[in-house]
Order: structure tokens, then sequence, then C-alpha cells
């Protein structure tokens, strides 16, 4: 009778364990500096709002190190988030394989350069991010993805010294942006105030 109790006690403890822990969310930064600034600002809202429900991991490509050093917000990203890891390779670190294994509730590519989407759109999985993401279309996790060139036509971008610059969004561009919005588990997004609607969502599953 008294190792019975113990043993129910035991696995109350371990639902409530389970109840508390938080939930991984991956969150990838290409090399581009369009809306990076907005979306850094947003991604620490949400890291403060949801800190008890998510454990917000940052992944970041080759070319997003150096975009983030242009900006002045390499120090700031790893002040505010505590997990942050940029790309070696492909499968360096092994995001692909946490992502097969089911270990993040989602993936989210903010801001997702034209080279990015294209590589997802003709399935190259040469990169951390494009593995990554061609591995959660595989494996059923759910993939947020926002184009900096998400429609074809001309963009105004600000560079790191404050002034604008003009950038045509090719026909191709926007083309590979429709392919990968058509994917399986796959959703496209314009803006950097759509971000706390997929955290709500997501967190709305989990209650």
């Amino acid at each position: 009778m008294i190792r019975k109790k113990i043993l129910s006690i035991n696995n109350i403890l371990f639902v409530m364990k389970v109840k508390g822990k938080r939930h991984k969310v991956a969150w990838g930064i290409t090399g581009s500096g369009e809306k990076i600034l907005e979306t850094v600002e947003i991604m620490e809202e949400m890291k403060k709002k949801y800190r008890k429900t998510f454990d917000i991991r940052v992944f970041i490509s080759k070319a997003g190190d150096q975009v983030l050093k242009y900006y002045n917000l390499s120090n700031t990203l790893e002040t505010i988030f505590d997990k942050t890891w940029t790309e070696i390779n492909a499968n360096a670190p092994f995001l692909a394989g946490q992502i097969q294994l089911g270990k993040f509730d989602f993936l989210l590519l903010a801001p997702a350069t034209s080279n990015t989407v294209a590589k997802i759109s003709l399935r190259i999985a040469d990169t951390l991010l494009t593995n990554a993401a061609i591995m959660g279309q595989k494996t059923s996790t759910p993939i947020y993805i926002m184009p900096t060139d998400f429609r074809e036509g001309t963009i105004i971008t600000q560079l790191p010294n404050g002034k604008d610059l003009k950038i045509k969004v090719t026909h191709e561009d926007g083309k590979h942006v429709e392919n990968v919005s058509k994917m399986s588990n796959t959703f496209v997004f314009e803006h950097p105030s759509e971000i706390p609607s997929i955290f709500e969502k997501h967190a709305g599953l989990i209650r």
C-alpha cells in the first residue's frame, strides 16, 4: 500500500513537472537587415510575455551573424536570449535533427532572405536554416517564414547608417514566396507585427 502511494505521488509530481515545462521555439535569423530591428524588438516582447511558456532558442545563419554585427545587434541578442547558436554548416548546430525529433513546437524564420526562400522553394537544404525548414516540412513541425522580398515590386529598406535604399523585388523572388506558401505545414507572413499572433496561437494549443 505504501509503495503504491509513493508511486502515485511520483506520478503526480511527474505530470506537474511536464505541465510546467517550457516549450521550445526555434527562431532562425538569416542575412537580411530588412525588418531586423522590428523583429528583434517584437521577439524581446514575446520572450517577456511568454517567459513561463516558451523557451526561445536563436539560430543565426553565417550571413545573419554578419548582418547582426552591422546593425550592432549581436550583443543585444546575446543579452536578451541566453541560448543563441551561429551556423557552422548545414548540420552544425544540429537543428534539423532536433526538428526531426519534434523537440520544437515551431520554427520561425524572420527575417528570411530571398536566397533562403528560394532554396526552400527549390528543396536545397545546404544551410542550417534551409535544412531545418525542409526537415520540419517532412515531420509536420509548423514552419513560419517572413520573407524580406514578399512580392514583386519596389521596397525601401533602411541601412545600418540610417539611410534608405530602394530594392527591386523580382518576379522570380515573388514566385518563390508563392511556392513556399503552398507547402505542407508552412505559413508565410509579411510583417513582424504578425509574430505575436503566432505565439498566441501556440500558447493556446498548450493550455
